[in-house]
């Protein structure tokens, strides 16, 4: 099998500049990297090399080719919870990520997929970040693949997260509505911080729109178990609003207790005192149900995915599992 990976692109993206496509949705290299991937042809849309300013369209297919050779170890246990012949929907694990990038190839979900189930195509509707666990939906064909990006640009997919967050979070459920934009705070360039939109008269340049619905479900030794209902479909999201709500995700290295974490982490410099603040070695957050229109018999499909071990442990006073 080659090394590439294969993105079909829809009307969010559509409009977006290659470099600017790249270096927004995959952070894993800056912008100057992308663009040197760029003018090596190993960027590729619609089978044709491009240049950085190359603008995309709705149904362009992008290409990326070639990745590292030495890959990380991964958890693999995925599962099947819904398959018919257009669509696809597994239980990712933790520690997985969807796409090849960076150092990962063959321990991806996509690999796993096209080789282990024999599937010559393969549509990623949705991602989750690769320490998120729950619902991946993939699509058979490129029709069904279109529709079902409709219906999630037109925010008409239900989607539904389980979050594990340090602190006792409000009884009353919680209508975060607001912006997102960079925090100036963080060492982190790409650290985003949420402001509720009665406390901006005017948006910062560039923030994003976005609204979450947050409902607590257990409680248990100072962190709680919240359902979240994302309403926009920002990046980091979850993550950013709950973190700036007070209650920053448990594991989370970016919007956990401490984001100078996140640097060691990536530096391959963790400690004992870092793990043990984190509680988890990955990010609480579960994708938990989708409910959307089936784009073959258009009836109604819920898909949900039950809560992994190592995140019921922490609200069950067991030992929490490290993957």
């Amino acid at each position: 099998m080659k090394r590439r990976a294969t993105i079909l692109i829809g009307q969010t993206d559509a409009g977006d500049t290659v470099l600017d496509f790249l270096s927004r949705r995959f952070t894993y290299h800056d912008r100057g990297r992308w663009a040197a991937l760029i003018g090596e042809s190993r960027i590729r849309v619609n089978g044709q090399s491009v240049s950085a300013d190359t603008v995309l369209s709705p149904g362009d297919t992008l290409a990326y080719m070639g990745f590292d050779d030495s890959e990380p170890p991964v958890s693999k246990d995925y599962s099947v919870l819904f398959e018919d012949r257009t669509l696809l929907a597994v239980a990712k694990p933790a520690n997985l990520p969807c796409h090849p990038g960076g150092r990962y190839f063959k321990h991806t979900l996509w690999h796993l997929l096209k080789t282990g189930r024999q599937r010559d195509a393969l549509f990623f509707v949705n991602r989750i970040d690769r320490e998120t666990s729950g619902i991946v939906l993939i699509a058979k064909t490129p029709r069904a693949a279109r529709d079902l990006q409709d219906q999630f640009s037109a925010r008409t997919v239900q989607k539904g997260y389980l979050a594990g967050v340090e602190g006792r979070f409000p009884e009353k459920t919680v209508q975060a509505e607001g912006f997102l934009c960079r925090d100036p705070s963080s060492p982190v360039r790409k650290k985003q911080r949420f402001i509720p939109a009665g406390k901006a008269h005017k948006p910062p340049e560039g923030a994003l729109h976005c609204q979450t619905e947050f409902r607590l479900v257990k409680e248990h030794r100072g962190m709680s178990l919240v359902a979240a209902e994302p309403l926009s479909g920002r990046h980091h999201q979850i993550r950013a609003t709950l973190w700036s709500l007070g209650f920053p995700v448990v594991g989370d290295k970016l919007y956990g207790v401490d984001d100078t974490i996140f640097i060691r982490f990536i530096e391959d410099r963790l400690d004992e005192k870092d793990r043990r603040r984190l509680r988890l070695s990955r990010q609480a957050l579960h994708a938990a149900s989708l409910r959307l229109r089936h784009p073959s018999s258009g009836k109604t499909l819920s898909v949900s995915a039950p809560l992994p071990v190592d995140m019921a442990d922490l609200f069950a006073g067991q030992a929490v599992s490290e993957t």
